[in-house]
């Protein structure tokens, strides 16, 4: 009984706020600070619609925000059927890159494609989609 009682003591101890570090502070989220670096023109596109049989190139254009470089460091499509190229180089403040993807459009039907994208500035993937139709 008494390892109960000393037990619970402890655990009412380490979940209490005197523990917790929380401080009054700065209210700027680190989540903000990075959807501050880049703005993209846009984050989704409708590419209506396409002809089967001929890729489609989708781009992606954003501009860096921030007042440092930044580096496109992985771009990831959702799927084999589509490719992704972007810019290489780091991207100085205020200057623009972009993200480009080539859908191949073969087989006929309504889409939906997305494309990650990861920063020096975000470990964190931003997610760009892409929809149309494949008309034959």
């Amino acid at each position: 009984m008494k390892k109960l009682t000393i037990s619970a003591l402890l655990a009412v101890f380490a979940f209490s706020p005197f523990y917790a570090n929380v401080f009054p502070g700065e209210t700027t989220s680190v989540v903000k600070m990075v959807a501050d670096a880049i703005k993209w023109k846009s984050e989704s596109i409708d590419v209506g619609n396409i002809p089967q049989g001929k890729p489609k190139l989708i781009r992606f254009e954003f501009t860096n925000t921030s007042s440092k470089p930044i580096v496109i460091e992985n771009v990831a499509p959702s799927c084999g059927c589509t490719t992704a190229d972007y810019t290489k180089t780091p991207i100085l403040p205020g200057k623009k890159g972009f993200v480009e993807a080539s859908y191949n459009a073969a087989a006929a039907g309504a889409f939906m494609k997305t494309v990650n994208v990861t920063t020096s500035e975000s470990k964190t993937p931003k997610t760009l989609s892409f929809k149309g139709v494949v008309v034959s």
